[in-house]
């Protein structure tokens, strides 16, 4: 009992301290707390609010498993002989291609998901009389619409951070997995590359292999003041992928012509390493390429070949803005299905 006494002291002395140096701030943690309250978005939102959103938000999902469900069905059995065909595993068919499938669809077709889950469940509360209660209650269509619009900002912006940074990941495996098992066949070389790699420099490839990361037939210009200056040209160019860094070639039976004037000095060899501002994903375009990227990959890759003069950036421009137009496109949809939805139409009158 006296070891309890002595330990109930010392805590109790503990406290008193604590007290004494937490007593001094109290005001300002009343205050934070305050701040809290108000900015706090559940402080808005009622028992209305929280009712729209929850049948807003389930009906949305529902919508998104049912089609989803549907799709995959009718994509199994229309690429069944193909996976049989190709052998491919049970586990790459799962993981690989539908666990990317789902979410590329679902997140695809979104604002149609959102557009059919308002005109699903707001006419269910016109025709229950729910929407008029409201009203009568002295609810205004824009009080009404909070909870609407409330919903899409968490939709619009799930939307666009799967479509900016976690899809493109999911692309790139799906892709794989159908070049492998469905016969998608991915453009893995290119013919007569030009392109700028810095001011006033050009390089050009006469083949390249994206497969082994090679091409032949390299040249590289530089021109100052119109007029050439340097124009170095090698029999085969090979991308270093072990590399620390980026943007390491290593040049074979290479010759550079060195110009001053009227003077011209030559200098050649077997292999040469050099830094040369392209990468292979610069010289071979595939199909949905655009789609792998995340949207600061897009961004790198939009500014780097329009510094280059390239015009190949016409896609990749409009799949960054397509991304942001997508979120945006729940809203409208929002505002017409609510608007299209929320009268209750003159046949359910003589039924209640």
């Amino acid at each position: 009992m006296h070891k309890v006494k002595e330990i109930v002291s010392i805590i109790k002395g503990l406290l008193g301290k604590l007290s004494q140096k937490i007593k001094p701030c109290l005001p300002y943690i009343y205050k934070v707390g305050n701040l809290l309250k108000k900015i706090s978005p559940t402080r808005y939102l009622g028992i209305l609010d929280w009712y729209i959103i929850k049948k807003f938000i389930g009906t949305y999902i529902y919508a998104i498993l049912l089609i989803i469900s549907i799709a995959i069905v009718f994509d199994f059995n229309e690429n069944l002989s193909k996976f049989t065909q190709y052998h491919a595993p049970w586990r790459a068919i799962i993981f690989d291609y539908y666990a990317n499938f789902i979410p590329y669809y679902s997140n695809l077709f979104s604002p149609l998901f959102v557009f059919i889950a308002v005109i699903f469940f707001t006419s269910k509360l016109a025709g229950n009389s729910e929407i008029i209660a409201m009203l009568a209650a002295g609810v205004s269509i824009k009080r009404l619409m909070r909870p609407y619009m409330l919903s899409c900002v968490v939709i619009a912006g799930l939307t666009f951070y799967l479509n900016s940074f976690v899809i493109p990941h999911g692309t790139v495996i799906r892709q794989n997995f159908e070049t492998l098992y469905r016969n998608s066949k991915k453009n893995t070389s290119a013919e007569d590359i030009q392109l700028f790699v810095a001011k006033n420099t050009t390089a050009y490839i006469q083949n390249y292999d994206d497969q082994y990361k090679r091409g032949y037939g390299f040249s590289l210009v530089k021109i100052k003041n119109k007029k050439i200056v340097s124009h170095l040209t090698a029999m085969e160019i090979q991308y270093d992928t072990i590399a620390d860094s980026k943007y390491h070639w290593k040049l074979s039976n290479w010759k550079i012509r060195t110009l001053k004037g009227l003077k011209e000095h030559i200098q050649s060899g077997a292999t040469k390493d050099t830094v040369l501002l392209m990468e292979p994903t610069d010289l071979v375009y595939s199909k949905g390429q655009q789609e792998t990227f995340t949207s600061p990959e897009l961004l790198d890759y939009i500014s780097k070949q329009t510094s280059r003069g390239s015009g190949n950036v016409v896609q990749y421009e409009v799949e960054f803005h397509k991304r942001i137009a997508m979120s945006f496109s729940s809203f409208i949809l929002t505002i017409i299905g609510l608007a299209l939805s929320s009268r209750k139409r003159k046949e359910e009158w003589g039924s209640r």
